[in-house]
């Protein structure tokens, strides 16, 4: 398995995704890598877990991964588009790639991640989609909560 691959790289965030929704949050997982793919940090959204609204799964990714250096070459991995305040995450470190499992269920700010030349790699992964669809499904008032709605 090549370590760069971004379906490989995927596979961590469903796995944090999963992990969220078994433990009563919301099912968004994701994963920060350095340049050669090393697996920098992990983390699910935990929200819902330690009340907390600013404990997105990217937050929980980049603050696993420990301080670095610098940021510029790292790729951040989530099973969904990054909302605005992740997005920003992104921005302010410089974090160089982003890619996304699905923006199906949600369009968050992938699009002007892009604009200010973040590469983008969206997956359209048929998993994420079900696992986010099945969880809007039955926890409407939860995800309006998440999204601020």
């Amino acid at each position: 398995m090549d370590p760069t691959d971004p379906h490989t790289q995927l596979a961590t965030a469903v796995a944090e995704a999963r992990a969220g929704l078994a433990a009563g949050g919301i099912p968004i997982g994701a994963a920060l890598y350095a340049a050669d793919g090393t697996l920098l940090g992990r983390g699910h959204n935990r929200r819902v877990q330690d009340d907390d609204p600013s404990m997105h799964a990217e937050t929980a990714a980049f603050r696993a991964a420990g301080r670095q250096r610098s940021y510029r070459g790292t790729t951040m991995v989530t099973t969904l588009s990054p909302c605005w305040f992740c997005s920003g995450l992104v921005r302010q470190f410089a974090i160089s790639r982003v890619v996304i499992g699905e923006a199906t269920t949600f369009h968050g700010g992938h699009d002007w991640l892009a604009e200010h030349g973040v590469e983008i790699v969206l997956l359209d992964d048929p998993e994420c989609v079900e696992l986010m669809r099945d969880f809007i499904k039955n926890n409407p008032a939860l995800w309006n909560e998440d999204i601020g709605d």
